[in-house]
């Protein structure tokens, strides 16, 4: 696929995601809450397929994935810690639900005339339990750091240089969470540390395309005063 395209979709997706904000701030934070838990799950989806970015080999979830840890600065921010980490348990949570129903539908037996679309099913999802499970366990442990990383660095700056504890805490975070879910998900299958590499490369960048959006989101957060209820 052509890279401006893939660009183009970066964009996007953290456009809508962060305009979630935009919406939770006059509706109800549940908004961006539930886009959190949507990114999460459909990441979990998308990893089965592996496709190149430029030089890297990545997991094709990367860029929705990549989106929740904007959604979290961003909710850090405006709301808060404690609603920030119900974003961050709603994914844990929609995830939870996904591997099981998942698993379920795997061992399902196929109806006596889907059984060939039922061995496609299987065949090109075998690896979703796997990838759910790195991806939970990843995902809790770097979310929740980047939670606390993006909260140290607004008070080290004291509420200044957006910029700076956006991608510092997402840039580190990144790294975590790229080493957890590639080892396990694909040890024994890809070679890791070039996945691992790659991973993290990629998110970075797509943590300083955001950049924009999360000063977006927070300024327009600050013009809106929420509906009464």
């Amino acid at each position: 696929m052509n890279i401006f395209v893939i660009i183009i979709w970066i964009l996007v997706t953290l456009f809508v995601s962060s305009f979630s904000a935009v919406l939770g701030k006059k509706y109800g934070v549940e908004y961006p809450i539930a886009i959190m838990a949507v990114l999460v799950v459909t990441a979990n989806v998308l990893a089965n397929k592996i496709v190149a970015f430029g030089p890297f080999n990545v997991p094709a979830g990367i860029v929705v994935y990549s989106t929740t840890f904007l959604l979290t600065d961003i909710l850090c921010e405006k709301w808060g810690k404690s609603y920030a980490k119900k974003a961050v348990w709603a994914g844990f949570y929609g995830n939870l639900i996904f591997i099981i129903s998942l698993y379920i539908a795997m061992y399902w037996q196929a109806a006596p005339f889907a059984q060939e679309i039922g061995g496609i099913f299987t065949q090109a999802l075998k690896l979703s339990p796997r990838i759910a499970l790195a991806g939970l366990i990843a995902y809790v442990i770097s979310q929740n750091h980047d939670v606390w990383s993006f909260l140290f660095w607004k008070r080290k700056t004291h509420g200044k240089h957006l910029w700076l504890r956006n991608n510092l805490s997402t840039i580190v975070s990144q790294f975590i969470d790229s080493l957890i879910f590639i080892t396990i998900a694909f040890y024994g299958i890809y070679p890791v540390w070039q996945m691992i590499f790659g991973l993290w490369v990629v998110k970075i960048i797509i943590a300083i395309l955001d950049t924009p959006f999360i000063y977006l989101a927070v300024n327009l957060i600050d013009r809106i005063n929420p509906s009464r209820k």
